[in-house]
């Protein structure tokens, strides 16, 4: 993957996940069903808006105690890693415990030293605490729950394919997530994003908003007319149709 620009970026942030889900749908070829996250997540800070960075993966275990006396020296070999790439960087943490989640990997500490070295957020299919002091540093998690504890968790595997909330993920991979979740594949998506966004505000936005004066009847004539025209607009582009509900 090309890592885009500090302005493409930007851009990418200005529409929600939704819709690049959408963009993705018509550029991958992908059936929608391969594009959704399938377990619930839940966005502890959805008023900060979307985030968009590149992946760094960690899995992690806070139910066994023996990797942190055997391994001592991962959580500094983690960090390095971390450091390893440049940013905006959202960090990627499968909890080796799923279903079960005994403590959290992030808190405080955690927010404010990866966002020390470039790091913008985490999905995590695991849990979170000090949810007010990660706010403060500027650091947005999507996870599973809120945990008082942080218990055993400690660095297992770093720089590896992970699969959180059934969405698997690769190091390095461009990643958007916001109170939605998160979708899966990449290509010419800032391009398709701004097509499919003008797609919607030209066609079915306005079927469904300027409604006053007319009847029923006439509503849903209008609603089945921009629909028709959304798809078209879609099929020109894309050759596929579109879907707009």
């Amino acid at each position: 993957m090309h890592t885009l620009s500090a302005a493409q970026l930007h851009k990418l942030r200005r529409w929600n996940t939704p819709t690049i889900a959408n963009a993705l749908e018509q550029i991958s070829r992908a059936d929608p069903l391969t594009l959704i996250n399938h377990d619930e997540t839940r966005d502890f800070m959805p008023e900060t808006g979307p985030m968009v960075g590149y992946a760094m993966t960690l899995v992690i275990s806070g139910g066994d105690p023996r990797p942190k006396q055997e391994q001592p020296d991962n959580f500094a070999r983690y960090r390095e890693y971390l450091a390893s790439a440049p940013g905006p960087k959202i960090v990627v943490v499968q909890d080796a415990d799923h279903p079960r989640c005994h403590g959290s990997h992030w808190g405080e500490v955690g927010a404010v030293t990866a966002r020390a070295l470039g790091c913008v957020g985490t999905v995590t299919d695991g849990a979170i605490r000090d949810l007010d002091e990660m706010k403060a540093a500027g650091f947005k998690a999507l996870a599973r729950r809120l945990a008082v504890s942080h218990a055993h968790c400690w660095p297992l595997r770093w720089g590896v394919e992970v699969e959180v909330f059934g969405t698997k993920i690769r190091p390095g991979q461009l990643i958007h997530a916001d109170k939605h979740g998160l979708p899966d594949g990449w290509k010419r998506l800032l391009e398709t994003a701004r097509f499919m966004d003008d797609n919607e505000c030209d066609t079915v936005i306005p079927a469904g908003t300027a409604t006053v004066g007319l009847t029923t009847k006439d509503i849903l004539a209008r609603m089945q007319s921009a629909g028709s025209s959304f798809d078209a607009n879609t099929k020109r582009r894309f050759q596929r149709r579109g879907e707009w509900t």
